[in-house]
């Protein structure tokens, strides 16, 4: 395959999956952002449900500033959901207050693929950083041991971001098993907050296969 060829298979085509699972995610949260639950409950409280449930009660919720920037924090056990999210009444906001509660209570129950998350997280920031400089500089100067440094960098990144899948696709288990097993959401409401999740699933998906093309195509071009 030629040059061009590997840049349109392993860069281009990713990075437009990831411009997709973007745009999806967006106009799925949109969509559903309009749906009211029954129960009328926001996302905060329906978290604070879910934590109650599963012996974690004393968990802070805080508001947090962004949009989806809704997240849970290992280090100082506080879920942040953002006001789309925590004070909002929808099938959106209760399904992604749901997942991040899920991880929470992965947290809690030691889920080992989220602590192995934890581990990699300074190394992802570490080869985030530093990957780019050795890489390109390596090919300029056809140095191929250079190169191979800086894809040892990025390697960090393409693995922290394979075992992000298994932690993200388990919290939302979690939520929707939570959502409907407390009757915080019943019938069509549960197909609503699971397309949410599915959607914020791509992008992890397409995250990962983005940098996985990424570090294939330079390791590649570095040996002709």
């Amino acid at each position: 395959m030629s040059d061009l060829g590997l840049l349109v298979v392993l860069t281009v085509l990713p990075l437009a999956f990831g411009f997709w699972a973007q745009w999806k995610v967006k106009s799925t949260f949109s969509k559903y952002s309009k749906i009211r639950p029954a129960n009328g409950m926001t996302g905060a409280q329906a978290a604070a449900a879910v934590l109650r449930e599963s012996g974690l009660p004393e968990l802070q919720i805080r508001p947090v500033a962004g949009r989806l920037s809704d997240h849970y924090d290992p280090r100082s056990r506080t879920l942040n959901l953002s006001a789309d999210v925590g004070q909002a009444s929808s099938l959106a906001a209760l399904g992604v207050a749901a997942h991040e509660a899920g991880h929470a209570i992965q947290d809690a129950r030691g889920y080992a693929p989220m602590r192995v998350r934890q581990t990699l997280v300074p190394a992802a920031m570490v080869g985030q950083s530093l990957w780019f400089l050795p890489v390109m500089i390596g090919l300029l100067l056809n140095m191929t041991g250079l190169v191979m440094v800086g894809l040892v960098f990025f390697a960090a990144i393409v693995l922290f971001q394979l075992v992000t899948l298994p932690v993200e696709f388990d919290a939302s288990k979690r939520a929707l098993v939570a959502l409907e097993g407390q009757g915080l959401l019943v019938g069509d409401e549960v197909v609503g907050a699971r397309k949410v999740l599915n959607a914020a699933a791509l992008t992890y998906v397409a995250g990962f296969v983005a940098a996985l093309g990424q570090l294939v195509y330079f390791f590649l071009i570095s040996r002709e």
